[in-house]
């Protein structure tokens, strides 16, 4: 045999070697097994869905989103830092200005945007309904 073809072939048998001990290399127990092992653990819920026959939180009325849960989710970040001059939660003295223009006006602003603030306030999900909701829980926590 020519000694050139001979690490050649070393290698390969070695290669081979190697495939065939690593396919048989599998975790103890039988298909069954294995599967619920690598059965993903828990599942994603988002808040207000009814996932896992947990509670979620609606509003009063059982419809949709509770104004506290669309304000944690969405209306906080800005509300409770003041970004974009946004009236700061639980403020009210920033608030009073806005009140005296009257709820109405308020769900109309957070539905249309204003400044910097998207319309909707970033939830593009919600009714309008739940954004009533979570302008009036921003406004009972001012008062």
């Amino acid at each position: 045999m020519n000694r050139a073809l001979t690490p050649v072939l070393k290698a390969a048998t070695t290669a081979l070697a190697l495939i065939a001990l690593t396919a048989q290399a599998l975790p103890p127990g039988t298909a069954i097994e294995i599967r619920d092992r690598l059965t993903p653990f828990g599942q994603v819920c988002r808040a207000g869905e009814a996932c896992g026959g947990g509670s979620t939180s609606t509003s009063a009325d059982g419809g949709g989103l509770s104004g506290q849960l669309v304000y944690d989710q969405f209306c906080f970040l800005c509300h409770a830092t003041g970004v974009s001059q946004a009236p700061l939660f639980g403020d009210l003295e920033q608030w009073q200005p806005r009140i005296d223009k009257g709820v109405d006006a308020l769900v109309a602003t957070s539905l249309e945007g204003f400044n910097l603030m998207p319309p909707m306030g970033a939830c593009m999900s919600c009714s309008e309904a739940e954004m009533r909701g979570a302008v009036q829980y921003m406004i009972d926590n001012a008062l």
